[in-house]
């Protein structure tokens, strides 16, 4: 049995430990203390942020003040041994470990869970240190509770990183420009017709100037008619008449024969000049530059009303007219013609024929070499362009010299294979079979037989029976159109300049698929 003293003691311990009554003010004490900010925690830093203020404001206060009997002081926080803190601090990996022993006790008088108030780093406040340094404990929670801190970007890093971003900027935008660019070349005048860009397609009112002549043949569409206003420099593009005339009125009726127009007309003024029967010229034909016989007399029939079947029986015999030759090719000069209403085929022939004969005197062409000329001329219309007739004349003369080896006295000229195969008025030039012509053994294929061909291939202006009578100077015996929109021409004079120049004509038509090329 236990000692009294023992027994007593023992006793004692057990109800010591009882919890007693809670007075009013008990009460409140115990309550407040419940209400106390935890060690470390951000209510805590807050009030003691707010007490430190409060005392610098006062300068009477001292720099570590206890907190008023009102708040509760919470008890002293345990202490953790170093190696927890390591533990802590690699769990959530933000505050250092300390390196104190973690039962050092602060060098500080301030209440504990009392967080120190931010001062500038000159400042030799004791609140200035590390609480991790101090409370082990609290820098764990200050660790898991913290607001997420962002650290800056080594600046190195930083700059790779916006050239990435840059070089991407630039590929992007660069894909874009390109592929715009191709855009605007494939579709560039589509767009600007339908957002009103481009320019205007027709001309204004009212600056309409001159006089020009415009032939409509008996089986022209409206198409053709907008194609013919364009070419005379009526309108001011190819196709302006024709969707005018499709807008306005589909149903229009043209009447063969030449008209008097203007220049720079609009298309509504154009279609009301072509609907006036004072602006047709009565009994007027218009026999054009480079044309044929074959293509001139359906000109006569629109113009003058005389039957095909009278025209062509007038062409039988070109002696008659007072022609050494065979047919009457080349001696139909071009030119606008008016007829008195009584006029028959063989006046209307006969007209043609004596305007070139006109030309070939007043040139000095000899009534002899008159047919030679006429086919030289012929030659030149159709290959050459006004400016270099001379030029091309020259070409001719060089190559039908005996005395040169470079072409053996063949011509090799397209015009007139293409007259010999039947191919002059027929279609687009690329679509004709090039080899068939070329090989073919027609009298007028200059690729086949040395010399000129059998006789003129088309009516000569009286600009190329001057270039065919008095050819330029030169040492040519080639040339070739490179650009089939201005017409300018490059003559060489050796097989390896005019392959040169031939590339030039090739690189232009790549770059022109629909530029006529063939």
């Amino acid at each position: 049995m236990p000692e009294p003293d023992e027994a007593s003691r023992n006793l004692s311990d057990l109800f010591g430990n009882l919890p007693t009554a809670a007075s009013p003010s008990t009460g409140r004490q115990n309550r407040e203390a419940r209400e106390a900010p935890a060690p470390g925690s951000r209510r805590a830093l807050r009030e003691a942020a707010a007490r430190e203020a409060a005392a610098r404001e006062s300068d009477t206060t001292p720099a570590h003040v206890t907190p008023p009997a009102s708040t509760p002081i919470a008890p002293p926080a345990p202490a953790v041994p170093a190696r927890s803190a390591a533990r802590a601090d690699d769990s959530f990996g933000s505050a250092d470990v300390a390196s104190e022993p973690a039962h050092a006790a602060p060098d500080r008088t301030e209440a504990p869970g009392a967080a120190p108030v931010e001062a500038h780093p000159s400042e030799a406040d004791p609140s200035q240190a590390d609480p991790n340094q101090a409370d082990p404990e609290a820098a764990s929670l200050h660790s898991l509770f913290a607001p997420e801190q962002h650290h800056d970007v080594p600046k190195k890093r930083r700059g790779r990183g916006c050239l990435i971003g840059l070089i991407i900027m630039l590929v992007v935008f660069g894909g874009i420009a390109a592929g715009g660019a191709w855009v605007w070349s494939q579709y560039g005048d589509r767009i600007s017709d339908a957002m009103g860009w481009g320019e205007p397609k027709d001309y204004e009112p009212g600056i309409a100037t001159g006089e020009v002549l415009v032939t409509i043949k008996s089986d022209d569409t409206g198409s053709q008619v907008s194609t013919a206003l364009f070419e005379a420099g009526v309108t001011k593009t190819d196709r302006v008449f024709y969707d005018y005339l499709v807008a306005e009125k589909p149903s229009a009726t043209f009447y063969p024969g030449v008209y008097t127009m203007q220049e720079k007309m609009t298309a509504a003024a154009a279609l009301e000049s072509l609907d006036d029967p004072a602006n047709r010229m009565e009994n007027t034909v218009r026999i054009g530059e480079g044309g044929t016989v074959a293509s001139s007399l359906p000109q006569i029939v629109d113009g003058v009303g005389i039957p095909m079947e009278e025209l062509q029986a007038a062409i039988q015999d070109p002696t008659v007219y007072g022609v050494q030759a065979e047919t009457l090719e080349g001696w139909l000069f071009p030119a606008v013609y008016t007829f008195d209403p009584g006029a028959t085929a063989q006046d209307v022939i006969g007209r043609m024929v004596a305007r070139t004969q006109e030309s070939l005197d007043e040139i000095g062409v000899s009534a002899d070499d008159a047919q030679r000329v006429l086919t030289v001329a012929s030659i030149v219309q159709r290959e050459g362009h006004t400016a270099d007739f001379d030029k091309v004349s020259r070409v001719i003369a060089n190559r039908l010299d005996p005395a040169n080896d470079e072409t053996h006295g063949l011509l090799q000229m397209d015009s007139t294979a293409q007259y010999g195969y039947g191919l002059t008025h027929e279609g687009p030039v690329a679509s004709w079979p090039w080899e068939s012509v070329k090989n073919d053994q027609n009298p007028w294929n200059t690729y086949q037989h040395a010399g000129l061909p059998a006789s003129p291939i088309a009516n000569p202006s009286h600009a190329a029976i001057a270039a065919a009578q008095n050819p330029a100077d030169g040492p040519w015996f080639y040339f070739v159109t490179v650009n089939l929109d201005t017409g300018e021409t490059v003559f060489s004079a050796t097989y390896a300049e005019q392959q040169a120049a031939e590339a030039q004509y090739r690189k232009w038509c790549e770059e022109n698929p629909d530029g006529g090329c063939y």
